[in-house]
């Protein structure tokens, strides 16, 4: 389901320039950012550089079909 809000010019834009750095489109950035503060909220002892490489580690691999981790011991 798509929900429309209204965005400031300025945050539009910061969020077109950090899409392109990001490789998202412009709406995963925004959600990109919202997850990013919602985390940073719920967690206030982990670092906000070290949940943003985690969030983005997970967009990536989403967004690609990577094979699965196999040990080669059991």
């Amino acid at each position: 389901m798509t929900q429309y809000v209204m965005l400031s010019q300025g945050l539009y834009e910061a969020a077109k320039s950090a899409a392109e750095k990001n490789r998202f489109c412009i709406e995963e950035q925004i959600e990109f950012w919202a997850r990013l503060g919602r985390t940073c909220i719920e967690n206030p002892d982990l670092p906000s550089a070290f949940i943003a490489e985690c969030l983005l580690s997970l967009a990536e691999s989403r967004s690609q079909k990577l094979a699965p981790f196999i040990p080669r011991s059991l």
